[in-house]
């Protein structure tokens, strides 16, 4: 199951929303003399960096098994690419980590991926 805290790529929890309930919260700390503190995080590339083999174990520890899990690690692993500049190709090189953008199942399969990532945190997140 996705977090509450989860939101954009999550069915009906837009990053929009996202940002109106953070600033109706912080309004309320500072109204009521609470002190706020905020991190940003910013995952760059995050979607490249996803590693397969954990992903395939945080989806197996979701429930996800069988067939289903085979046919997801079979499309992630032995994938190749190559780029495309000005119309000269470059070699084909083996993608060893992240989820296909571009594809319906990439942004789930992150979700799932980063879903544990507030499991300790004890204040709020979001």
């Amino acid at each position: 199951m996705v977090r509450d805290s989860q939101h954009g790529f999550v069915r009906n929890k837009s990053c929009l929303d996202y940002l109106s309930v953070f600033v109706e919260e912080v309004a309320n700390c500072l109204d009521s003399g609470y002190p706020v503190d905020v991190i940003y995080l910013d995952f760059q590339k995050a979607f490249d960096k996803v590693p397969h083999k954990r992903l395939i174990l945080k989806l197996a520890a979701h429930g996800i098994d069988g067939k289903l899990l085979e046919w997801i690690e079979k499309w992630l692993l032995d994938r190749k690419q190559k780029v495309v500049i000005n119309g000269i190709f470059s070699g084909w090189k083996d993608v060893l980590r992240g989820v296909p953008q571009g594809s319906v199942l990439g942004p789930l399969l992150f979700v799932i991926y980063i879903n544990d990532i507030d499991e300790f945190i004890i204040s709020h997140i979001c």
